[in-house]
């Protein structure tokens, strides 16, 4: 049996979305400790498996690996579409625990592709594999169209700034009960959309903040600075995202961003890819006194949801092989 168990993912941003620039994407995002994504697997002579993603990406990892199949239960599950990167740490996680049981090394920068993974952000990627805050190349503009590329036709961006964040450093996850954020053919459609109408200089602008800002910060350990950098990135992003998303965050996280950039002990409050998850970063100082402001924000607005207050990881996946 192996076990692997992966954390969720903040997506911050984009560096660029115009294909007058050139390089394409180039995720800048954040790796946490919780919530967290668990799956086990045995050997087995088919693949099998009670949740129907799991099934797909245990036969997918399969056919990549060349096993003739694999048992795979999910014990701990991310909410789905929310903008925690459900997707990729599960796919991910079935991959390793997959080749782990048959004695393999995943490889899972080569491999994701084929689990249909790492397409446009590298950042669930690099985050599986090594936890952080990350950013990543993006892609050569001259290889994409506003098609997505062909299954499997492209390869994971590379990592070009990965920085541990200090440990007392917290970021406040928010979870609204509210309509799911855009994936699959959906996704496809409104990035292709959002990409034939982005204004490049937003990307320049974009350009400045990560390089005199936000690595600098992150790179000393400034809280404030590094929160102030990716806000202004999130909402930078928000207005490529407009037309699509119905402003520049979408709602009902917009009202749960604006009250909770009211919260003084709260840097860096933002919607985390297509939402509505919204995050923001403080300290173990100030834990509860966020808790409570993301509590009653989520009241104030009639809203259910789930709040979690955790550390970035500072490791990538966890795997515990032949229990």
């Amino acid at each position: 049996m192996a076990t692997v168990s992966a954390g969720a993912r903040l997506h911050v941003g984009f560096q660029n979305l115009s294909l007058a620039r050139d390089r394409l994407y180039g995720g800048i995002g954040i790796g946490l400790a919780e919530p967290r994504v668990t799956v086990t697997a045995d050997p087995a002579a088919s693949v099998e498996a009670d949740d129907p993603l799991v099934r797909e990406y245990a036969n997918r990892a399969a056919d990549v690996l060349e096993v003739p199949g694999v048992a795979v239960a999910l014990e701990e599950s991310l909410p789905r579409h929310v903008g925690l990167g459900s997707g990729t740490q599960l796919a991910l996680a079935v991959l390793t625990a997959t080749a782990r049981t048959h004695g393999l090394e995943a490889r899972v920068r080569e491999h994701a592709p084929a689990m249909g993974r790492g397409g446009r952000s590298g950042v669930g990627v690099a985050t599986f594999e090594g936890g952080g805050f990350v950013v990543d190349a993006g892609h050569p503009t001259n290889r994409f169209t506003t098609e997505p590329p062909a299954a499997g036709d492209w390869t994971v961006p590379p990592v070009v700034a990965r920085h541990e964040l200090p440990a007392d450093w917290r970021f406040l996850v928010v979870v609204p009960d509210a309509d799911p954020g855009r994936s699959g053919d959906d996704e496809d459609a409104s990035m292709r959309t959002v990409v034939e109408r982005a204004d490049p200089t937003i990307a320049d602008e974009i350009a400045g903040v990560v390089t005199r800002r936000l690595l600098p910060a992150a790179a000393a350990g400034r809280l404030e600075a590094f929160g102030e950098a990716i806000a202004e990135i999130g909402r930078k992003n928000g207005v490529w995202y407009a037309d699509a998303q119905g402003g520049v965050f979408r709602p009902p996280a917009g009202e749960l961003v604006e009250s909770l950039r009211e919260c003084p002990v709260l840097s860096g409050v933002g919607q985390s890819s297509w939402g509505p998850v919204v995050y923001g970063v403080t300290d173990t100082v100030h834990a509860d006194e966020a808790t409570a402001a993301a509590e009653d924000a989520l009241a104030a607005r009639g809203l259910e949801g789930t709040v979690v207050l955790t550390a970035a990881t500072e490791t990538g996946a966890r795997v515990r092989p032949d229990e």
